[in-house]
């Protein structure tokens, strides 16, 4: 099965309380955010999230009023510690693979998770099952 995570992605104005909007939206139809990051440019911001439903929470989203998209992304297990970063991110350039962005967090197993845009997802997937390294899904997230 490859190990692909379904991320939303959404246009919102940078003020207060759109943060809050997109949150009730969400857990008003039981919705779980498992990840979220928020880049900001000047008036407006992307919000990306890995959420437990992507499929619903971009139809909800969308019904509100929001501008949405998915994107595939990656879920790497790394381990909790200095250097973990480093020993992922020379492997991602031993393979001549380019991270877009990426945020992280720590799992439900005190794990580090490393959420990543590549530029060539299937080139990522490849080397990176090649090199056995701990590709998540969703449900792992759980």
């Amino acid at each position: 099965m490859t190990k692909i995570i379904k991320q939303i992605s959404l246009f919102s104005e940078n003020k207060p309380g759109r943060l809050a909007k997109i949150a009730n939206v969400l857990g008003a139809q039981n919705i779980n955010i498992r990840a979220f990051t928020i880049a900001e440019s000047g008036d407006f911001g992307i919000v990306r999230l890995v959420v437990d439903h992507p499929d619903k929470a971009h139809e909800v989203l969308k019904s509100a009023g929001f501008t949405v998209s998915e994107t595939d992304v990656i879920g790497i297990e790394i381990a909790d510690e200095p250097g973990s970063m480093n020993e992922i991110a020379e492997l991602f350039a031993a393979g001549n693979l380019n991270i877009d962005y990426a945020y992280a967090f720590i799992g439900k197993n005190q794990k580090a998770i490393l959420i990543a845009r590549v530029s060539d997802l299937k080139a990522a997937l490849t080397f990176l099952n090649g090199k056995n390294i701990p590709l998540l899904e969703i449900n792992d997230l759980l």
